[in-house]
């Protein structure tokens, strides 16, 4: 790979990659197991850009170093569309790289929304190195429009938590 890292826009061909991506953010940030339909059900019509499109780094068909996921959706007050980001995710093998691989993700999210004319919300939902994200979405985004907060939960502690069964 080049000394640039690239964004591109995500494919079918890519599914599988995202999928474990995915996954480990769920492990890493999730407040409840994963439900593999639900993924596929957010990624797969993005990937063939309907509703939604998913940037990534690297390679058609080979392991991917980060993705970010964006839906186009309606908040709860008007019929609206507005870009909503689902995740941003660099793979931990990549963070400490040279690149700023998130930056490029938050950058591709920005262009996107450009592109559609359509504002982007985008936020830190982690509580995990909460800070240093902060500290990049303020540079890269301006100033927060609020903040998420939990009760009754921490992301990365679902495997503690009972989640109600599925039907």
């Amino acid at each position: 790979m080049t000394d640039e890292i690239k964004v591109r826009v995500g494919t079918p061909e890519d599914l599988d990659e995202i999928i474990n991506l995915a996954l480990n953010v769920a492990q890493e940030n999730g407040i409840f197991a994963p439900d593999i339909h639900k993924v596929l059900s957010e990624v797969w019509p993005s990937l063939h850009q309907h509703l939604g499109i998913v940037g990534v780094i690297g390679d058609a068909g080979k392991k991917l170093e980060g993705f970010v996921l964006l839906r186009i959706g309606q908040q709860w007050y008007n019929n609206n569309q507005i870009l909503e980001e689902r995740v941003v995710y660099v793979d931990k093998k990549f963070r400490s790289a040279k690149g700023g691989r998130a930056r490029k993700l938050c950058e591709f999210s920005k262009k996107a929304s450009d592109e559609l004319c359509l504002p982007l919300i985008i936020g830190v939902m982690s509580s995990n190195r909460t800070e240093g994200k902060m500290r990049l979405y303020r540079r890269l985004f301006g100033p927060e429009a609020g903040c998420f907060f939990l009760y009754g939960a921490k992301t990365g502690n679902w495997q503690t938590i009972e989640a109600s069964p599925q039907e």
